[in-house]
């Protein structure tokens, strides 16, 4: 058994690469080898959002609290809140964030496959997210 103590792992800046605005990164776990999967807790300001992006193995989100937004690639923007859970499938491109004036937190669960857990795209525009 491992425990991890919460403090143990410290916050970190969403880096601009791959967020729009104010983002928080709080590590929660990753399985050693030969395990996959893998944990944060992510909180965006109001307006923040992740650039479009893919995941090998897809990514499940839980959100916590606030309200946010999320899309896949040609699908409406959808509106999630706590308790809502999102599923974006492998290789589907994706964004989620805050909505334009509430904060958000959810959950990211996802799985690497090969060393690889995520692809970075472009940032989402503003009139991308303002639809």
């Amino acid at each position: 058994m491992e425990l991890q103590r919460v403090g143990s792992r410290a916050s970190g800046k969403g880096p601009s690469d791959w967020f729009t605005g104010t983002v928080r990164i709080d590590p929660l776990f990753q399985a050693p080898d030969p395990g996959r999967v893998a944990g944060a807790s992510v909180t965006f300001e109001p307006g923040a959002r992740t650039a479009w992006h893919t995941h090998p193995l897809g990514q499940t989100l839980v959100v916590t609290s606030g309200c946010g937004w999320a899309q896949r690639e040609g699908g409406p923007v959808e509106e999630i809140r706590p308790g809502d859970v999102v599923w974006f499938p492998p290789g589907e491109r994706h964004w989620h964030g805050a909505a334009p004036t509430t904060a958000m937190t959810h959950l990211a669960i996802q799985e690497r496959l090969d060393g690889k857990m995520v692809e970075w795209m472009e940032p989402v525009s503003d009139a991308q997210y303002r639809r």
